[in-house]
């Protein structure tokens, strides 16, 4: 089999256009959850620590002053953006959380489902027989 003809059996298979499918659903479900962290979380919690915003923490590597915003000391040289971490990470909990329900729900009703009932295996056709010699003893 030639790699062209491999390549096609793969790319044509369910499991591939399912997972092309989830990727899409997840970045547009990572907007959302960055949208989220971005607008709805990090000001709550940086409120709830005195007006701070996490986004403009950061650690100056090239003599800039602590007093500039992240994206003025980033024109002046290298910094170490540990605020933009922390709303990353937190973004990535929720994410990853929100994901976890996902599975949790989605195993839950795979469970529920009942379990397709085979059908009978087919009377060996020695037994028939059997039957037959006995039902004509009884005659």
């Amino acid at each position: 089999m030639s790699m062209m003809e491999e390549f096609k059996t793969f790319a044509t298979k369910g499991n591939v256009v399912d997972l092309a499918v989830g990727v899409i659903i997840g970045g547009a479900f990572g907007k959302i959850v960055d949208s989220l962290v971005g607008d709805v979380v990090m000001p709550v919690i940086g409120k709830l620590f005195g007006g701070l915003d996490f986004s403009n923490y950061y650690l100056p590597l090239n003599g800039q002053s602590v007093q500039l915003t992240l994206v003025e000391a980033k024109k002046l040289g290298g910094v170490l953006a540990y605020g933009n971490f922390i709303t990353v990470t937190v973004n990535f909990i929720i994410l990853a959380f929100v994901i976890f329900q996902m599975v949790r729900l989605v195993n839950k009703f795979r469970k529920n489902e009942p379990a397709p009932v085979a059908a009978p295996a087919p009377t060996p056709e020695d037994v028939i027989l059997l039957r037959e010699i006995r039902d004509s003893l009884k005659k």
